[in-house]
């Protein structure tokens, strides 16, 4: 609705930096607009390997300073959202003789580097105790492994969270809204923008002392609004992960592969009742809502994993395929985007519009903060310390596992049991292959601010990830119980079930 006095602080982009600043400048006090254009990590933020960590492979490349910093984040958000992340063991397999000393020294500098917000000891396993942990281990030539501890989480769920947080703290959250214009006052500082509601086609102006753009790989479109001839300052590259039935990789352990042949790392992680693969590093030159997999990157997938796992998985056996954009940020001319710095970058425009790109999920509190710092200082808005370090996301609950299957629900845990309670079907599944229930999908209406089929199979559960087949199929159930919980007609439900079609059609892997 439109309002007499402008807001403190319009952030433009309801991914995982966006959300972040929108719950730190509420919590100290500000206040807060946020806007999203399509849905809440729509993008990159539900896109990611779901991992919480410092990054060994920073530390190869000898981004020390970046690891700490992630390290130290990883400890804070286990801490905050114990719902949403948990520990979990990575096993490096050695197959050459030099392979157990190198990396269990590498491993032991990122333990020493953790310090109090370390996750467990690494250490050294021999062939026997790594069959015991991975049983479907390639073991041809298996010598051992390194054992080490990283952070794990759902994204997309830690997403809708935050944006529940900073609601809770006084913030305005709204997806399906979308920036078009930027408005100035008389001496050409951005005082504002213009959005568009896409669910109604109307048009709001909202007015605001200081803009941020934390748009990830996007954000050059939004500096082309300030300034049309803004050099870009986005190198994007997409990653690839595919994901197998979970007896490709039996145990409770990851396997963490240093180095593929395009010099990445390469991992294999059991999450939810599935196995996750990935990622490749590919340069892209242009940015779309819904980025899609070459075959190349799938089968270098399944080759890279065929080596360690036993069986070799084939396109046959994926049952889905997504795809995420890097928002990297770009450095000299030849480098390689592999090769780029995960680290995030704040750029002022000399409009005033503050631009927040690169970083990665596990410092988006990091950035949320050196963000918001600047912002105030540029709208000359009263100085106020961060509270993030400390402050709870909301489910946070020490003991979430008590509510398996719901533990990701944390404290909302026992409301979505009574919404259970209220009628037989609602304990029904959506699909016999997809955990989903469907008072699961009315729940998410009515609390979680899902508006249509991809938020609620892509984002607020995760099926389209498990099986998007599966996901296809369950489309029809799931429009009729979004109509009914936000009265909507039958043509919106047929034009619904075209469009996730459509989006899914993406995730499938064709043999």
């Amino acid at each position: 609705d439109a309002r007499d006095t402008p807001w403190d602080i319009l952030v433009i982009g309801g991914g995982a930096t966006g959300l972040g600043v929108a719950v730190d400048a509420a919590a100290r006090g500000y206040d807060v607009a946020l806007i999203e254009k399509h849905d809440f990590a729509k993008g990159t933020s539900s896109r990611s390997t779901k991992l919480i960590h410092g990054g060994v492979r920073y530390l190869q490349q000898g981004h020390v300073g970046l690891v700490m910093e992630a390290l130290r984040e990883r400890g804070i958000l286990r801490n905050n959202a114990p719902h949403l992340v948990h520990d979990l063991p990575f096993l490096v397999p050695n197959y050459e003789w030099w392979e157990s000393p190198f990396y269990g020294v590498g491993l032991k500098v990122y333990d020493m580097l953790a310090g109090k917000y370390g996750f467990g000891r690494s250490r050294t396993l021999s062939k026997k105790e790594t069959v015991e942990r991975i049983p479907t281990i390639e073991t041809d030539q298996l010598r051992g492994s390194t054992i080490y501890y990283d952070g794990q989480f759902d994204d997309a769920r830690l997403a809708i969270h935050l944006a529940i947080t900073a609601a809770q703290q006084g913030a305005a959250i709204v997806n399906y809204l979308g920036a078009v214009a930027l408005l100035k006052d008389g001496s050409g500082l951005i005082r504002g923008a213009v959005a568009r509601d896409s669910e109604t086609d109307t048009e709001i102006e909202i007015d605001a002392r200081v803009v941020i753009n934390a748009t990830g790989p996007f954000s050059d479109e939004i500096r082309r609004l300030d300034a049309p001839t803004a050099k870009p300052i986005i190198a994007p590259s997409q990653g690839v992960h595919i994901v197998l039935d979970r007896s490709f990789l039996a145990g409770d352990a990851a396997i963490m592969v240093p180095r593929t042949s395009d010099g990445r790392v390469m991992f294999a992680i059991p999450w939810h009742d599935c196995v996750l693969v990935g990622t490749t590093d590919t340069p892209i030159d242009t940015v779309t809502p819904e980025p899609s997999a070459h075959d190349e990157e799938i089968d270098f997938i399944l080759e890279t994993a065929g080596r360690y796992l036993e069986p070799s998985p084939t396109r046959a056996d994926v049952l889905s395929v997504f795809t995420g954009v890097r928002p990297l940020v770009r450095a000299g001319k030849n480098e390689s985007t592999a090769e780029l710095s995960r680290e995030h970058s704040i750029l002022i425009g000399p409009s005033g519009l503050v631009t927040i790109a690169g970083g990665k999920w596990t410092t988006y509190r990091r950035m949320a903060m050196d963000t918001v710092n600047q912002a105030a200082l540029l709208a000359d808005l009263p100085q106020r310390e961060c509270t993030t370090e400390d402050l709870q996301i909301h489910g946070y609950h020490e003991h979430a596992s008590r509510f398996a299957p719901f533990e990701q629900y944390g404290s909302d845990a026992p409301a979505l049991n009574d919404l259970l309670d209220e009628l037989p079907s609602h304990r029904q599944r959506v699909h016999p292959d997809l955990p989903l229930l469907q008072g699961e999908v009315i729940w998410a209406a009515r609390q979680e601010m899902a508006r249509t089929i991809d938020d609620i199979l892509a984002r607020r559960s995760r099926c389209l990830l498990f099986n998007a087949a599966a996901a296809i199929e369950a489309a029809p159930t799931v429009a009729n119980l979004l109509a009914e919980t936000l009265d909507h007609d039958d043509a919106w439900q047929t034009d619904q079930i075209r469009q996730f079609t459509s989006i899914a059609a993406n995730y499938l892997c064709t043999p």
